[in-house]
């Protein structure tokens, strides 16, 4: 799937089917809390395989139980494309098992 950058429009549908999600420094930011280390670390081993297929990949970080969560596309000039939205659907369908 081609990257492109989503239009004001689109960026307000995508907000609203991505809860918790918010605009963060020209990025779509969110906060995931775990109840442990090892659900946290489960969690991005998940998500990152699926980052790897699809061939787009977040920037995060995790403390303890806390995984903060960037996306946006590099190769489009640093905005929000819908490869952001699709990766950050796949983060809630994984989150919310």
């Amino acid at each position: 799937m081609a990257a492109y950058k989503l239009t004001e429009t689109e960026l307000q549908q995508a907000l609203n089917s991505l809860p918790g999600w918010q605009i963060k420094e020209g990025k779509l930011y969110k906060e995931y809390k775990f109840n442990s280390f090892a659900t946290a670390l489960g969690w991005m081993v998940t998500v990152g395989v699926h980052a790897e297929i699809m061939g787009h990949h977040p920037e995060w970080s995790n403390v303890y139980s806390t995984v903060r969560v960037n996306l946006i596309t590099h190769d489009i000039g640093n905005a929000i494309s819908n490869l952001d939205v699709e990766l950050g659907k796949k983060m809630e369908e994984i989150y919310g098992k």
